[in-house]
């Protein structure tokens, strides 16, 4: 094998590898909606794990990818540990696919016109002028996801066909025939070999798919490829504990420990058997060195897998047990809102999953906001010190999530693909700070209420009736615009901006009133100050709850989304009698009985 069949070698790997890379990507943008759903459907029953495990690594062709995203869930509070141990199973089931894939270089046409549309050296240019053309010529919706596909399968053959044709030959190096005599008395020498080079490699699939190329010289023999194979689950899953213990939560070192177990017993058991059995010639000599092809070493990863997984099932919760030895619990740490440490960077390897996560994360956030902001208004009506500690730990939370959602959808947006995404990206980029505002008003009414206090001043009671009725329109208006956000009900973000104009007139005639009151000695300058301010904020928090509300509709209105004040002026000026209503309508529910206060 001289130098230029060396680079051809490793040029086929790299288009191998970025074909496989291309070609999960577009499968994970196209079915992204379907994997949240499935994922998000996973149970306690452990067999429907390691089928969801199986399926996505399908998918998204990638074990690696299905472990650190269910490491990713798991810190989201979408899957616990065993949930996610049992997708580890299916994940080693799912990542054999690429290799029954491959298995298609064995197809001899023999004259069939089916036959030979089937072979790879025919697929591969058809998959890719497909591609291109989906890529470059067709402008629709799903045309480049698609084309990705198509460019990735194409790649992936072209690659793999690279390889096969620079290995032809050593079948007659005496070399690569020592080398594979010595697999074949010394097993362990195979395992080491094939975790050594998956690790280098850091994919299975593209390690065994090595092997299957080189199948084609028919130097192969079953008792010198099955340790290798073995080796090579191995060096995934070392791949994925490396992964795994990046993550700073207990639970994701669990996971890799879990799948490093579950490959290792696997292997150990296997080898046990595998000894005996060649020992005792079972199934005869022949079994044993005859010539592998790429379909039966398809075949064995499969069988391998399977079963390893089938005979280790039983056991999840014993290997569940054994990582909690590992990796002891902490103590807890006291953190208020863990709902709030739910962004993960390894949720980008699925867009789609890592924009719904986003999205519950920003919910929560928002109820958080809205329930400090209560707490602040509280304060101004009846000043409390027990409650600030509360106040000020919860707008702590509020900030430091804010920063990291702002360094997540940063990261996320250079992912995310499909325009649906992308506008919900953009609408939660602009949420974030908006929730952060109306948290940041809980301590401005608490600075407030510090100032009655210093004063030793109060409102009045007519003033406090007002704060009550304003109070509430705003506790309404946060509620609903957090329902509308965490529903995704755009009908209910259509309310949201005739209740914000109302409590804009409420300001107004709150503000004139208040003026009348100062000018006429009933309440001091001081006080007069504080109610003024307080106004301030309760008409922010309103707007704040407006612009959620217009982004929210600019997902699906490309006028709204352009021009958002052009879309104000519009309902503003009374041409939506839907608008008109419910802006009645809360008039009748706030400006009357203030009217009526006196």
């Amino acid at each position: 094998m001289d130098i230029f069949s060396i680079i051809k070698l490793f040029g086929g790997l790299a288009m191998f590898l970025y074909g496989i890379e291309l070609m999960g990507d577009g499968l994970k943008n196209s079915s992204g909606a379907a994997l949240k759903r499935v994922l998000e459907k996973v149970t306690g029953n452990v067999l429907i794990g390691v089928i969801t495990g199986t399926l996505v690594t399908a998918v998204i062709q990638s074990s690696t990818a299905t472990i650190v995203l269910a490491v990713a869930l798991i810190g989201a509070g979408v899957l616990t540990l065993k949930q996610a141990v049992s997708i580890v199973l299916g994940a080693n089931i799912g990542t054999t696919i690429t290799a029954q894939m491959v298995r298609l270089m064995d197809i001899e046409s023999n004259g069939s016109m089916i036959l030979e549309f089937c072979k790879p050296s025919t697929l591969a240019p058809i998959a890719l002028i497909v591609g291109i053309i989906l890529i470059m010529f067709v402008k629709l919706k799903f045309s480049k996801t698609v084309g990705d596909i198509f460019m990735g399968f194409g790649i992936l053959f072209t690659g793999l066909m690279s390889m096969t044709g620079a290995v032809s030959g050593l079948e007659e190096s005496e070399a690569f025939l020592s080398i594979l005599e010595q697999f074949s008395k010394v097993p362990v020498l195979g395992i080491i070999a094939g975790l050594v080079l998956t690790v280098l490699v850091q994919s299975s699939s593209a390690t065994i798919s090595m092997l299957q190329a080189l199948s084609s010289t028919g130097a192969l023999n079953f008792a010198a490829i099955y340790p290798i194979i073995m080796g090579i689950n191995i060096g995934t899953c070392i791949i994925t504990a490396f992964y795994c213990f990046l993550g700073s939560s207990r639970d994701a070192k669990r996971t890799g420990i879990v799948h490093v177990a579950f490959n290792v017993i696997g292997t150990v058991l296997f080898m046990i058997v595998m000894s005996i059995l060649q020992h005792n010639a079972v199934f005869g000599e022949a079994f044993w060195v005859r010539e592998m092809d790429s379909g039966s070493i398809a075949d064995f990863q499969t069988c391998f897998n399977l079963i390893t997984a089938v005979v280790l099932l039983p056991f999840t919760n014993q290997l569940v047990a054994l990582s909690k030895f590992i990796v002891k619990e902490e103590k807890a740490e006291n953190y208020p809102h863990p709902e709030l440490l739910t962004l993960d960077s390894n949720l980008y390897i699925s867009p789609a999953v890592a924009v719904h996560e986003a999205t519950k994360a920003v919910s929560v956030m928002g109820e958080v906001a809205r329930t400090n902001f209560h707490r602040g208004c509280d304060q101004l009506r009846k000043y409390d010190p027990s409650s600030l500690e509360i106040i000020n730990t919860d707008e702590d939370c509020l900030d430091q999530f804010a920063d990291k959602a702002d360094r997540f959808l940063i990261g996320l947006s250079k992912a995310v693909e499909s325009e649906g995404e992308d506008r919900q990206l953009d609408m939660l980029m602009q949420t974030v700070p908006n929730f952060e505002r109306i948290g940041d008003y809980a301590t401005n009414m608490v600075e407030l209420s510090e100032r009655l206090v210093e004063d030793k001043a109060d409102f009045s009671d007519m003033a406090q009736r007002e704060l009550k009725l304003i109070f509430d329109a705003v506790d309404e208006i946060l509620s609903l615009t957090i329902r509308a956000f965490a529903d995704n009900d755009n009908e209910a973000a259509k309310r949201i901006e005739p209740l914000e104009e109302v409590i804009d007139d409420m300001v107004m005639i709150l503000r004139d009133r208040h003026t009348t009151r100062l000018k006429q000695g009933v309440c001091s300058v001081s006080t007069g100050l504080v109610f003024m301010e307080a106004l301030t904020y309760l008409e922010r928090a309103a707007d704040q709850c407006s612009s959620i509300a217009v982004m929210m509709l600019a997902r699906s209105d490309k006028n709204i989304l352009h021009n958002h004040y052009d879309y104000l002026r519009a309902i503003h000026a009374g041409n939506d009698q839907v608008y008109l209503a419910e802006k009645e309508r809360r008039r009748k529910q706030y400006i009357e009985p203030l009217n009526e206060i006196h």
